[in-house]
Parts: C-alpha cells; sequence; structure tokens
C-alpha cells in the first residue's frame, strides 16, 4: 500500500492542471469565424437584392397547381435538406408570378439559381403577418416552353452552417486578347455551369474564364478556374470547360483561293 502512494507521489508532477476557463475553452470550443468574399473574387450584387414574397398553401396536385397559377401565383416548396426527401421543415407555399418572371429576366435561368433571397411567408401577400422569415437558394425552376412562364420552383434553405450544391454560372472574359481567337480560331464553349459544394455565406454569382492567354489548342479545365477556396468542385478537376478550336483544313482551302 506504501508502495502504491510512492508512485503516485511520484507521478504527480506530469499532470496537467487546468484553469477554469482553459477547461471551458476546451468543452465549448470557440464558434468557427463566418466566411466572406474575398477581394478579387464575384460577389452578389446588391442591386438585385429582393425579398421574394410567398403565401402558406396546404395542398398539393395538378388541380391545386392550376388554380394557384389562375390568381398568378407559383406553387412552389421549401426545403431543408439537400436532396429535399427526408423530412425536416418543408413547406409548402405559393410565391407571386410576377416576381419570379421579373427575377429570372433579369438575372437569367442560372444566375437565378446561383443567388441566395430573403424569403417571406405571410398570411396573405398584402398581409403584414410574417409566418416564417428565410434564407433561400432557388434550387429549381420549371419554365413554360415558349412563354418562359414560371409553372413551379424549388428553394432549399440556406442557413450560414450550410453547405449547397449550386450549378454556379460561367462568364467568359478575355476573347477579345486571346491569341488564338485573334488568329481566326473558335471557342468551344463545353460548360457553361459548373457545380460546386458551397459555403451557403459565400455562394458566387458566377466565375470568371478567362481566355486573355488561350492560344489555339489550348484548353480551360475546372481545376483552372479561380474561386474561393473554400469552395469544392463536384466534378472531375480534369474535366474541359473550354478550348480554343483551330480552323477545319476545308475552310482554310476555301479562304486561300
Amino acid at each position: 500500500m506504501y508502495l502504491h502512494r510512492h508512485i503516485l507521489t511520484r507521478l504527480s508532477p506530469h499532470r496537467r492542471h487546468f484553469s477554469q476557463s482553459a477547461a471551458a475553452a476546451i468543452l465549448h470550443p470557440p464558434e468557427p469565424e463566418p466566411l466572406t468574399y474575398l477581394d478579387g473574387f464575384p460577389r452578389p450584387d446588391p442591386k438585385h437584392d429582393e425579398t421574394i414574397l410567398a403565401v402558406p398553401r396546404a395542398d398539393s396536385g395538378k388541380n391545386i397547381s392550376a388554380k394557384e397559377r389562375r390568381v398568378e401565383r407559383v406553387p412552389s416548396i421549401i426545403f431543408e435538406q439537400e436532396d429535399g426527401q427526408h423530412g425536416g421543415n418543408k413547406r409548402l407555399i405559393s410565391v407571386r408570378t410576377d416576381q419570379i418572371r421579373k427575377l429570372v429576366n433579369h438575372l437569367g435561368r442560372s444566375f437565378f439559381l446561383s443567388r441566395l433571397f430573403h424569403l417571406e411567408v405571410r398570411a396573405q401577400l398584402d398581409s403584414d403577418e410574417v409566418v416564417e422569415s428565410v434564407r433561400v437558394l432557388p434550387r429549381n425552376i420549371h419554365l413554360k416552353d415558349g412563354t418562359d412562364a414560371p409553372l413551379n420552383v424549388t428553394f432549399i434553405r440556406a442557413p450560414s452552417h450550410a453547405m449547397l450544391k449550386v450549378d454556379v454560372p460561367l462568364v467568359f472574359i478575355g476573347d477579345d486578347i486571346s491569341p488564338g481567337l485573334k488568329k481566326g480560331a473558335s471557342l468551344n464553349t463545353i460548360k457553361r455551369t459548373v457545380k460546386f459544394l458551397c459555403p451557403a455565406d459565400i455562394i458566387p454569382p458566377y466565375i470568371d474564364v478567362d481566355l486573355s492567354e488561350l492560344d489555339v489548342g489550348q484548353k480551360v479545365v475546372i481545376g483552372d478556374l479561380k474561386v474561393h477556396p473554400a469552395l469544392k468542385p463536384l466534378q472531375s478537376k480534369e474535366e474541359a470547360v473550354c478550348k480554343i478550336m483551330g480552323q477545319r483544313v476545308s475552310e482554310i482551302q476555301k479562304k486561300s483561293k
């Protein structure tokens, strides 16, 4: 018994003693700092900031949807989960047709689907009673062929901690000084959007694709795109985005005649 106490006494200098503040830091680690857009990268234009107004919808189905469209409302759904299937706060709503049409026309369909909006669910569209106020990302929109009238919209909730899959639009720049294009070659656009896993707070409205140094036969792949380091591509980094294509032999022969 004495020997056991003696060993403990000899080991005691190696024990670590924590203050209350240190122990609290271990049990409750500090929250990570919120991510922000970096200088030099595209960020949403505040002139397109808009709150989407909605009303609750009790039922779904073709007849209900047709009835909503007749009164200039678009049947919509807000999902919680990325795949929209695992429960979690699903809400049926209807949004104003004129508002959605205006946003899609001003932004373009792919840019509309890569932009966060604040959405207010009100008891009635002309009511001040707010049932829910939430930040959302449009996940999908179905437009009518021929008229591009919005038929339905799907939204997903976008809290700060969310990681969301986004098809980010590509904007091609530098084509006026591209060596390959100056030689008469053509741009083969392979992708117009690229899917990324994005922290909700820094979803890019678009990604610039710089063509200014591309010569004939050269290409840009997904891994070449300059994006915030927190964004993760969901496609192979080796997939081509675009390529500078040389003229066909037949076209060159025609010009030489």
